[in-house]
C-alpha cells in the first residue's frame, strides 16, 4: 500500500521553520501552536525518511537535505499563491487579486501614484506589490506582472518595451549651495559622490556609459536605490537619479547634464497564460500606458539631445572640386 504524499500544510510549515530557524517563531507567523508545527515537521521527516533539522542552542539548523528541498518547496508556495489569486475572481470579471513585482526604486517612487489611479477605476481588484531587485520567475508564477529594467529572456512571456529611462547625475540645492557644481567630469573627483556598494550590475552599466568608476570613489555606498535616493535628497552629495523622477523634485539640480547620462530599457512582462484574465490585462494595459508616459517624460528635448541644427551646406563648383 502506497502512503499518501505529504500535504501542502507540511511543506508550508517546513518553509516557515527553514526561514525563521525556530518552531515558536514559525508557529506565530503561521498562526499555529508550537506542538502542531512540531508535529508537521515530524510527519514530513517520516514521510521523506530523513531528518530535516538539527536542534542547537540557537534554534533549528537545516540539514543538507532540507537545503536541497528549499527550491522545490518555494515553487510549491508560489504555485499555491497563484492558485488562490486565480481563484479570487473569474477570468472575465474585473475583480480578484493581481501580483505585481518591481525594483525597489520603481516600486516605491514611481508605482504608488500609478496604482492609486488604477484603484480608483477598478476598486474590486486587489494589488499585491512585491518589491525586489531580483527578477521574479514569472514562469513559476512568483508574480503575474513584472516591471523590469532589462530585456526579459524567459520563454512563454508577453513583453512590451515601454521606452528608455534616462539616468543622470543630480545634487540637492543644499549641497550645491555648500559645495557648488563641477564644470567638467574631471572635477567630480573633488566632490562627494553617492554610489553602489557591491552591485556588479551598476558597475557594468556605469562602465558601459564610459565612466571608469569603482566603489572606492563613493563616499556613500549602498546597493539600495531607495537609500541612495534618500541620501541624494538629504544633500549628502552627487548621485544618479532617473531623469523623470528628478524633474518632479525642484530641489534636485542636474549635474553635468548631457555629459554623463545613460539609459535603461523599461519592460512590462506577464506570462502568456494570463492573457485571458481580464483583471491582469486591465492592470497590464494601465501600467503600459502610465509607465510609457513616465519614461518619455525623462527624455531630454530633441534640440538638447541632438544639438543645434546646422544649416545645410551649399554645394557649388568649388565644393564639387574638393570632393
Amino acid at each position: 500500500m502506497v502512503s499518501a504524499p505529504p500535504g501542502w500544510d507540511l511543506y508550508r510549515s517546513f518553509l516557515a521553520v527553514l526561514r525563521l530557524g525556530s518552531l515558536s517563531a514559525a508557529a506565530r507567523t503561521l498562526g499555529l501552536t508550537q506542538p502542531t508545527l512540531g508535529r508537521h515537521i515530524a510527519e514530513l521527516e517520516a514521510a521523506l525518511g530523513q531528518p530535516l533539522f538539527v536542534r542547537s542552542q540557537t534554534g533549528l539548523s537545516p540539514t543538507e537535505a532540507a537545503q536541497s528541498l528549499e527550491p522545490s518547496a518555494e515553487a510549491m508556495e508560489a504555485a499555491a499563491a497563484a492558485f488562490l489569486r486565480t481563484a479570487s475572481g473569474g477570468l472575465n470579471e474585473p475583480k480578484g487579486s493581481v501580483r505585481l513585482t518591481a525594483s525597489e526604486f520603481v516600486g516605491v517612487d514611481v508605482l504608488p501614484a500609478i496604482l492609486t489611479a488604477f484603484r480608483e477605476a477598478h476598486p474590486a481588484i486587489a494589488i499585491e506589490l512585491a518589491i525586489s531587485d531580483a527578477n521574479q520567475d514569472l514562469s513559476r508564477r512568483d508574480a503575474d506582472i513584472a516591471v523590469r529594467m532589462a530585456r526579459p529572456t524567459q520563454a512563454a512571456l508577453v513583453a512590451r518595451r515601454l521606452g528608455d529611462v534616462g539616468i543622470g547625475l543630480y545634487a540637492h540645492r543644499r549641497y550645491v549651495a555648500r559645495h557648488g557644481l563641477p564644470k567638467t567630469p574631471g572635477e567630480l573627483a573633488a566632490h562627494t559622490i553617492i554610489g553602489f556598494d557591491a552591485d556588479t550590475i551598476s558597475l557594468r552599466v556605469s562602465r558601459a556609459s564610459g565612466l571608469a568608476v569603482s566603489r572606492e570613489v563613493f563616499a556613500f555606498r549602498s546597493d539600495s536605490e531607495h537609500a541612495r535616493l534618500a541620501a541624494l535628497r538629504a544633500g549628502f552629495g552627487i548621485g544618479g537619479c532617473q531623469d523623470a523622477l528628478a524633474r518632479r523634485d525642484p530641489q534636485l539640480v542636474a549635474v553635468l547634464p548631457g555629459e554623463i547620462r545613460f539609459d535603461l530599457e523599461m519592460w512590462l512582462v506577464m506570462h502568456e497564460n494570463l492573457r485571458s484574465s481580464r483583471r491582469v490585462r486591465l492592470l497590464y494595459d494601465h501600467l503600459a500606458a502610465a509607465l510609457s508616459a513616465y519614461a518619455a517624460s525623462g527624455k531630454p528635448p530633441k534640440s538638447a539631445a541632438k544639438g543645434p541644427r546646422k544649416a545645410p551646406q551649399k554645394r557649388g563648383k568649388s565644393a564639387r572640386k574638393r570632393g
